[in-house]
């Protein structure tokens, strides 16, 4: 008899598998032909990510979040070649809580941890701090796994959630404003409010009894967990900081104003443990993450220190950009920092400039404007609303040089900058008097950086009247907010600013 079977009878027979194991799984698991007591039965598993890798952070708080290292871009725009992980959490009393949710790359493994932790209990109330997708993608399966759940958000995020998910959680919803309070047992939640934190919606929750704070994107950081989940087990500073710093720089940098009214709020409350949707969860050391968020916030530079960024094509941009670097060593400046701006992704070149207090800007003149990647890296600090930075320019050009006169004009725009030396300008590649005029430069910029001899006389931007909307935060500045204004963020008239 021949051993082979043909497409079609196979076919046949592993469709009446299938069907058995169906109507055998309808049955409540696998039927076998005998039901005595050592019948096996397969349950089968509700997902493929196999076993939880939860984390205690207390006695009664869990970590259920995920790591993504498959990932390459963060939103799409950011290289993260460390990944990056999605932080939710599981707070176990008298009610069940869950604090936000996770990105849908990686929601079987959260649903493994959520399972484990809630260990047959029901799931009593979700807290929505923030609406962006990484953290709420997994909100509409909770809601089918947990139909008695409650939401805990803010009105504006269940708005947003009705906008993604086309769910009206009007039945089912908690809406909390600033201060309101959720008693779930041993436990109190209380809520701060932190609009464009970056995003409209957002609140953070905090713990009464451990002193947590569930901080939204706040003090969060690129990079997967690998297996620490606390930032006191890992080398922070030399491991962690540069992707804390590109991550807040970059995601919520723009917003200084908004992270500086949370960090007052912070202020006035015992918080003994920060725990992020991002990145490791702060325990020990506390001031520390905050003293950075507080620079960073405040735009103040995190180190007095001088960058290069160079725009070339031929090599004399880049030669005399190095020819900067190496004398402004010489003259005792420590760590200078060059980047090729075609090379470099622009989030670092962000990240960085947040950091030093010193930005060297070369570049070649083209098309009769700035250098395209130069152009973008200047339009980027603008968006970004980089302030009170010193910068030094130096232009390059073979029939035209006019790049320093517009990197200075972007430049202008921004808030609290001055000028250290003057713009050196040279044709094509440097020569012996451009040397000198370079020379000179590094003259200026290390007595600014080193402060041992007076900077040159600078020249600010005078600072506008300041008026922050009373609902969202947002800060309008100007001498008065016009009559016919709306905020962008809120749309509240004019009378609900209020002058700083």
């Amino acid at each position: 008899m021949s051993k082979e079977i043909g497409r079609r009878d196979f076919l046949k027979a592993a469709v009446a598998g299938a069907a058995g194991l169906a109507a055998a799984g309808a049955l409540g698991g696998a039927a076998f032909a005998d039901e005595g007591e050592d019948t096996v039965r397969f349950e089968g598993k509700p997902k493929f990510a196999g076993i939880g890798s939860v984390r205690e952070v207390t006695e009664d708080i869990y970590y259920v979040g995920v790591s993504d290292r498959r990932i390459e871009l963060f939103e799409n725009v950011y290289p993260i070649p460390r990944g990056v992980a999605y932080n939710s959490y599981v707070i176990l009393d008298e009610k069940t809580v869950l604090v936000d949710t996770v990105d849908r790359s990686v929601t079987g493994q959260f649903f493994e941890n959520l399972t484990a932790v809630l260990d047959g209990r029901d799931l009593d109330y979700l807290i929505v701090n923030h609406m962006e997708p990484d953290h709420s993608s997994a909100i509409s399966e909770v809601l089918v796994r947990y139909p008695n759940a409650k939401v805990v958000c803010t009105r504006v995020a269940a708005a947003i959630l009705n906008q993604f998910f086309a769910c009206d959680i009007s039945d089912r919803g908690v809406f909390v404003t600033e201060g309101d309070t959720l008693d779930i047992g041993r436990h109190t939640l209380a809520f701060v409010l932190a609009p464009m934190v970056h995003w409209p919606e957002v609140m953070m929750t905090y713990d009464t009894v451990s002193g947590a704070l569930f901080s939204a994107d706040a003090f969060g950081s690129f990079g997967a967990l690998n297996g620490n989940l606390f930032a006191d087990e890992v080398d922070f500073e030399k491991d962690w900081l540069p992707d804390a710093r590109r991550y807040y720089c970059n995601i919520v940098g723009k917003y200084g104003d908004q992270v500086q009214a949370v960090l007052q709020k912070a202020a006035a409350v015992d918080i003994r443990m920060l725990c992020p949707t991002h990145g490791p969860v702060w325990r020990e050391n506390l001031g520390w993450i905050l003293e950075k968020y507080s620079l960073w916030s405040s735009y103040t530079p995190e180190e007095h220190a001088v960058m290069v960024v160079y725009g070339s094509v031929y090599g004399g941009t880049e030669s005399a950009a190095n020819a900067l670097a190496a004398m402004l060593s010489r003259r005792g400046v420590a760590d200078v920092a060059v980047y090729d701006v075609s090379k470099t992704h622009v989030s670092e070149l962000i990240g960085e400039a947040f950091r030093c207090s010193h930005i060297v800007l070369a570049s070649i003149t083209y098309n009769m404007g700035i250098f395209t990647p130069m152009k973008n890296f200047l339009l980027d600090l603008e968006a970004h609303n980089l302030q009170k930075r010193s910068f030094a320019l130096i232009e390059n050009g073979s029939w035209s040089p006019v790049s320093g006169k517009l990197m200075k004009e972007i430049l202008e725009r921004l808030s609290g900058v001055s000028f250290v030396g003057d713009t050196v300008s040279f044709l094509s590649s440097p020569d012996a008097d451009d040397h000198a005029a370079l020379s000179a430069l590094a003259d200026a910029v290390a007595a600014s950086v080193l402060g041992d001899a007076e900077a040159p006389a600078k020249e600010e931007k005078s600072a506008a009247a300041r008026w922050v909307c009373e609902i969202c935060g947002y800060v309008y500045e100007g001498d008065e907010v016009p009559a016919d204004f709306k905020c962008p963020i809120c749309g509240a008239g004019p009378d609900r600013f209020q002058k700083e």
